[in-house]
């Protein structure tokens, strides 16, 4: 007898701040594949030094107010609290010795996927670890597969997320909403807005 183990699901991102579309993707992803037991959203160190990311605090702060309320969401403080910026595979085998008896996966947007072949440790990746693959803009991923030979040898790692709703928008937008002192409103969870609007973040 053939046991399939729950898979948690790695969710990484800046989350600068964290978007409606964000967690409906992974409240998508819980509905449409039912050995998902938990999804793991990873932010991103400001040790990454992206232009404009805030405080480390603040973005884990703003998804735990959202994650707290689903019981199938969590975040994760890895890449925050290791004293140096983490590859992807160094934190999904963290996260593996935090969860050894589920199958841990990550997703990705097929914006990344083009790039994966290129990532620290990518052939480990891909024997390892499943990955999850949502579309963006007109994307295919199977194009996108054919046209890479390290991608078609291990095609067999992807998983493409189907049926989810696309979105463009970006939190990019959301900080140019917000320093144009304009309504950020149904563009994030009201956790969300009223965390932002409370430590007076974005404004500058």
């Amino acid at each position: 007898m053939i046991t399939v183990m729950n898979e948690i699901v790695v969710f990484g991102g800046c989350f600068n701040p964290p978007l409606n579309s964000h967690f409906s993707l992974a409240e998508q992803m819980i509905n449409e594949y039912k050995q998902i037991e938990k999804i793991i959203f990873v932010p991103a160190s400001s040790k990454y030094q992206k232009a404009g990311l805030i405080d480390n605090e603040h973005r884990y702060k703003m998804l735990k107010l959202v994650c707290d309320k689903n019981e199938k969401f969590d975040v994760s403080r890895i890449e925050l609290d290791f004293p140096r910026q983490l590859h992807t595979i160094e934190t999904l085998n963290k996260i593996k010795e935090q969860y050894p008896k589920n199958e841990i996966c990550f997703t990705l947007g097929t914006d990344n996927l083009k790039e994966l072949e290129t990532w620290n440790e990518a052939e480990e990746i891909v024997k390892n670890f499943k990955i999850y693959v949502f579309e963006r803009g007109t994307d295919n991923i199977e194009e996108i597969i054919t046209l890479s030979k390290f991608l078609t040898k291990n095609k067999q790692a992807f998983q493409k997320v189907e049926n989810h709703i696309k979105s463009n928008l970006s939190s990019t937008y959301v900080r140019t909403q917000l320093k144009n002192k304009k309504s950020i409103k149904y563009l994030t969870p009201n956790e969300v807005e009223e965390y932002i609007e409370q430590n007076k973040l974005y404004k500058v």
